[in-house]
């Protein structure tokens, strides 16, 4: 059963008109999460099967040094293998072979698929199950897709997360419920949590993706698990298909949307809610004084969301809510009305929501809104500076760490410097 977190009475955009759009889009693919994942999975590698296009991608996004030895590299797909004049498999064998002789510190890999191979429709799930079966069990290897042609760059992650739940140790806990918190976070993020969860009394508890392939969470029919991102559609439903119990709750962002996240967590668990709320009083408290200075600046602002990272609802909730921002217009790639149903639940009636993206209609629409802020990718962020707006690039929303009551004043910052920086340059 999920947990009940309280919403306000006027159920905001619970049933509220989405405007579906399906056009051109201005994405990153999912390739991009490679760079906080291989952050955070420390005896994990992820070998992208694509063109130099693909390894330029990640090289530039991780901003790798050229003495740094990262935990990630793509074999190139040439024009023999694109013309059919190589076998792609027999090739991939010895790239993995010399990566495995030459990275011996590698317990699991990822064969990450891309718009080129799978153009030329490479099969990598059959060569991850012969690698796989070679190398085991100093090495697991898996495969998930990370090309762009219909999803934004957030669900790599998802994807790579789904690839793993099928291998996530059987629970043998049979009458008490655990906890596993899912989505890649921060480490210093992880630990906060934790910290929090001890604080409450939680003793079962667990993260995935863990940071080490040698600990994975265990799943079975005892295990609640609560989203600590809400772009992992496909990640939830393969627990669900392994008897896990998503729980409800708004997303950790702010003080508000990271104490509803913590009572869902300790109901879940069995913690009374006063249990709770005192073991997370002095971090809120925290947390809205750090807001409070913020929200002067932000308050009464307008701002505007383009299509990109799948964070937009909570973060366009975190704003209206918690700074006073009003919302023009929030798009997101795509709306997971049961995921999303606590924060379309906070949004303030009317919001213009939107879903997909067609992006000459969304800028006329965004011109015509003239907002103080506009939310976008980095394909549409130095244009609309050109015009006079003021932007905030979603990718960074990803690759900072803005989740939790530490992180809620931080995440505020990341809105008002673009306008005190916009004030500077206007002096």
């Amino acid at each position: 059963m999920s947990a009940v977190i309280p919403i306000q009475a006027d159920r905001g955009c619970t049933d509220a008109p989405v405007l579906m759009e399906r056009g051109q889009r201005e994405v990153f693919c999912g390739l991009t999460g490679i760079i906080w994942l291989h952050r955070k999975m420390q005896d994990a590698f992820f070998l992208v099967v694509g063109s130099r296009t693909c390894a330029h991608l990640i090289q530039s996004a991780a901003g790798v040094m050229i003495f740094a030895e990262p935990r990630f590299a793509t074999a190139i797909l040439d024009e023999r293998d694109l013309a059919g004049l190589a076998d792609a498999q027999d090739e991939l064998d010895r790239v993995v072979q010399r990566l495995l002789e030459r990275r011996p510190d590698i317990r699991l890999l990822f064969l990450v698929g891309s718009c080129p191979s799978e153009v030329i429709k490479l099969d990598l799930s059959r060569a991850a199950a012969r690698l796989s079966q070679r190398f085991i069990p100093q090495v697991r290897v898996l495969n998930y897709s990370g090309s762009g042609i219909e999803t934004t760059f957030t669900q790599g992650e998802d994807a790579c997360l789904a690839a793993l739940v099928p291998v996530l140790p059987v629970s043998t806990r049979q009458h008490e419920p655990e906890l596993l918190i899912v989505g890649a976070l921060a480490d210093v993020v992880e630990d906060q949590f934790s910290r929090l969860f001890q604080t409450m009394g939680l003793k079962r508890f667990a993260f995935f993706p863990s940071r080490n392939s040698t600990t994975l969470p265990a799943v079975g029919p005892n295990t609640r698990f609560l989203l600590a991102q809400p772009f992992l559609g496909d990640t939830a439903k393969a627990l669900e298909s392994r008897g896990a119990t998503r729980v409800a709750s708004p997303f950790p962002l702010g003080a508000e949307g990271s104490a509803a996240w913590m009572h869902a967590a300790g109901s879940a668990m069995g913690v009374h809610a006063d249990t709770v709320e005192q073991a997370i009083a002095p971090a809120r408290k925290r947390a809205e004084q750090a807001l409070a200075a913020h929200r002067t600046s932000l308050a009464g602002k307008s701002i505007f969301f383009f299509p990109d990272s799948q964070l937009e609802v909570p973060l366009a909730r975190f704003l209206s809510r918690e700074l006073g921002m009003r919302l023009t217009e929030v798009g997101s790639p795509y709306l997971h009305r049961q995921h999303l149903a606590e924060e379309l639940a906070w949004l303030p009636a009317g919001t213009q929501l939107s879903e997909g993206q067609d992006v000459e209609k969304q800028l006329d629409r965004c011109r015509a809104a003239a907002p103080d802020m506009v939310v976008c990718g980095l394909g549409l962020a130095n244009p609309l500076e050109a015009e006079g707006f003021t932007t905030k690039w979603s990718i960074e929303l990803v690759f900072t760490p803005i989740q939790g009551f530490e992180q809620a004043g931080d995440l505020a910052g990341l809105f008002t410097r673009p306008l005190t920086r916009r004030t500077l340059l206007a002096a």
